[in-house]
């Protein structure tokens, strides 16, 4: 990458401030990580408006300003600014004409495009996320990777990452477990510390459903559970036919259980500029259809892989080339960077005042004590006393992991009765996922148990089979007993037989 690319410019250290009269909305377009997203007008030019309307969303809301006002990047969407003053808080930002990368995969009719069009989509995304990695003094981890967060401009031949609501910075010891089931790494919900490797893994999902055009785990059904610990059980994505062997072992590399195994982000994009090389043709501009588009729902059969996209003889012509593609091996693995700490970092909390809590869908770290002014504790100390059966504080956004049609809607905060209904929704989101994670290991536990009883069964079964065969043996066995006593007891009552016969001695008949 270019230097330029891996440094934020010095003139975006503050975000401009914006009228919110000088703002134009037109259309909701969808919903982010915070807030309904309209398309508007500001200054002629057309921007995409994300509002927020509760305190839930004020906190996103303050990360994204931090972290958009640090980047400069051609495919991370660019802030304009943000109007904070007033009833009406709201980030204007880039409009992407395009859409969402989601909609072009998934959406019915089918956009069109070839294969080049999809490795260029990959690389443009690595080399954002790889900016991100590789800035200073401050490094960013965006979390949250997933086509519904990558949006298109330009006839979709350009690619910028949006969304950073739930972006944190490297040096932060990350703990709160954010993002999307599908493409989340399994240490995200397995554990409270992660780096940036999730990232990585999320990308290697992101590089599958591109190619395949198919979303991560269609066939598994229910909550985003299932998806979790079907992960945590260590199932991938289907490998999909015909891929050409430098793509499927860099996928299968990135979403390794072992965040040590997974590739660097800038390895990743070294490895796809030469993939793209022999991808000609990602200059050419998507063919959207002209009706509108429904996101369809996925197919069950697992023949429909994209075979378009990767001829028969592309894989020949692919391991040709493979061994000036693939990584060489390298023992400058990096260390886990959760473990290190920025000098020039912003107030951080130290990390022998944290302990780790369990909560019902996941741990966090938490001061032991709240006398430092970083923004958890600002956070934990503006929590008042709960009573052991109300909502866990803790979990407010836990609702956002529910399938889109269980979320509680925007609340209109004018009308006090939308947004008590909103606050009701939420505890009833927590209840729910609480009482599915207790189903999950209750639903493990059962398995171990029926395993544990068929082996059981299997046992008994082999004895009662050895019984029976004894059984069978002893019962011929009498059988045979009574039969000799019978014989027995007829020959004692039977009278002496009078059919002697005296053979008279031979010498006895010569006197």
């Amino acid at each position: 990458m270019a230097t330029q690319d891996n440094e934020a410019p010095e003139n975006v250290q503050f975000v401009k401030e914006i009228e919110y009269n000088e703002i134009e909305k037109l259309e909701i377009v969808g919903e982010g990580s915070f807030g309904v997203v309209y398309r508007g007008k500001w200054k002629g030019k057309d921007v995409a408006v994300k509002n927020i309307t509760t305190e839930a969303e004020r906190k996103a809301f303050a990360i994204e300003v931090r972290q958009l006002s640090r980047v400069d990047h051609r495919n991370i969407v660019q802030l304009y600014g943000a109007s904070t003053k007033g009833p009406n808080i709201c980030l204007v930002m880039e409009y992407a004409e395009g859409g969402s990368l989601f909609n072009v995969l998934h959406s019915k009719p089918r956009a069109q495009y070839v294969a080049a069009n999809a490795i260029s989509w990959c690389l443009q995304c690595a080399q954002g996320v790889a900016y991100l990695h590789a800035m200073k003094p401050k490094p960013l981890i965006h979390r949250d990777l997933k086509p519904p967060n990558l949006l298109l401009i330009m006839d979709g031949r350009k690619l910028k990452i949006c969304d950073f609501g739930t972006a944190a910075d490297k040096s932060t010891y990350m703990t709160n477990n954010k993002g999307s089931a599908a493409w989340m790494a399994p240490e995200v919900f397995t554990t409270s510390n992660y780096t940036e490797k999730c990232d990585v893994y999320s990308w290697g999902i992101i590089l599958w459903e591109v190619l395949s055009r198919r979303r991560p785990f269609y066939h598994l059904k229910g909550s985003a559970f299932t998806i979790m610990w079907a992960v945590h059980k260590g199932m991938r994505p289907q490998l999909i036919r015909n891929c050409p062997l430098p793509l499927e072992k860099l996928m299968q590399d990135c979403w390794d259980e072992d965040p040590l195994i997974r590739p660097s982000m800038e390895k990743v994009v070294e490895i796809m500029t030469a993939i793209s090389t022999l991808f000609p043709g990602d200059d050419q501009p998507i063919v959207y259809p002209d009706d509108d588009c429904n996101v369809e729902e996925e197919c069950e059969d697992d023949d429909l892989y994209v075979k378009s996209q990767f001829p028969e003889n592309s894989k020949t012509n692919m391991e040709n080339s493979r061994q000036y593609i693939l990584p060489q091996p390298s023992d400058s693995v990096m260390p886990p960077l959760s473990v290190e700490v920025d000098p020039d970092a912003w107030e951080l909390e130290d990390y022998n005042d944290l302990e780790l809590r369990t909560m019902p869908g996941f741990d966090k770290m938490m001061p032991k004590n709240c006398s430092r002014n970083t923004v958890q504790t600002e956070v934990q100390n503006s929590i008042p006393p709960e009573a052991p059966d109300s909502p866990d504080p803790n979990l407010d956004n836990m609702y956002l992991l529910l399938d889109p049609h269980l979320r509680p809607a925007t609340p209109d905060l004018n009308d006090p009765n939308s947004v008590s209904l909103f606050d009701e929704h939420k505890q009833l989101a927590q209840e729910y996922l609480t009482v599915q994670t207790e189903l999950a290991y209750l639903s493990q536990r059962k398995t171990k148990l029926q395993e544990t009883q068929s082996l059981e069964q299997q046992r008994q079964r082999k004895t009662i089979e050895q019984l029976q065969s004894e059984k069978q043996a002893l019962i011929l066995l009498k059988k045979s007993l009574e039969k000799q006593k019978e014989l027995l007891t007829s020959n004692i009552g039977r009278p002496p037989s009078d059919g002697w016969v005296l053979v008279p001695r031979s010498d006895e008949s010569e006197l």
